[in-house]
């Protein structure tokens, strides 16, 4: 199995960055590919995963081995393929998701594309308990955000279009929702800006 791709980031895609490595361009589809924007042309260290189907081989791409080891948790509960575990990735930091997942928010976790009440107990059923321990999380009783204390409104919002963009949603539907997003002053982290893209998104 490939663990991680070290090499010189040439390329950004909607759903996937490209590494260089000695002359060979590896794909790798990512949770939120802009998040690497800031080492394009530089070189990366990206831990990947090696999805291996009979029609196929994919390497999926993460910024650290937390990202990693929470995909392959997320696959392994059923009903929740390689594509919804990133989606679930896009949308949300990992504290947060460990909190709603052992406070059985059912209501939190149907937020995500794909996600729907039945697929949100399984990964309650699936994962309560089995993370917490993993990932050290202090403090299960509110979601946090994981975002940086004194981030501006207006990253946050970047922040969240980004990971919009690597679900598929056009610049032009984001264009349309970006003026509401911004002037609502209780959104306080990318997430809870996620959750209200996803509301305005589907009037």
């Amino acid at each position: 199995m490939i663990a991680y791709i070290k090499g010189k980031l040439t390329t950004i895609k909607d759903n996937a960055v490209i590494v260089d490595v000695h002359g060979i361009g590896y794909e790798l589809i990512c949770p939120n590919p802009y998040v690497f924007e800031p080492e394009m042309n530089q070189q990366v260290q990206i831990h990947t995963h090696h999805h291996v189907r009979e029609d196929a081989q994919i390497l999926f791409g993460f910024r650290n081995t937390d990202e990693k080891y929470l995909f392959t948790k997320l696959i392994s509960v059923s009903g929740i393929g390689p594509k919804g575990a990133l989606a679930i990735l896009a949308g949300v930091n990992i504290q947060g998701f460990i909190a709603a997942v052992e406070n059985e928010d059912e209501k939190f976790l149907t937020t995500f594309p794909g996600v729907g009440k039945k697929t949100a107990r399984q990964i309650i059923l699936d994962l309560k308990g089995k993370l917490v321990h993993d990932f050290a999380i202090e403090n299960t009783e509110e979601q946090t955000s994981g975002e940086a204390a004194g981030t501006s409104g207006r990253e946050i919002v970047s922040e969240a279009l980004d990971a919009l963009k690597s679900l598929g949603f056009t610049t032009s539907e984001l264009k349309k929702i970006t003026p509401q997003l911004k002037s609502d002053k209780t959104l306080t982290n990318t997430d809870e800006v996620i959750r209200k893209a996803f509301s305005l998104l589907a009037k």
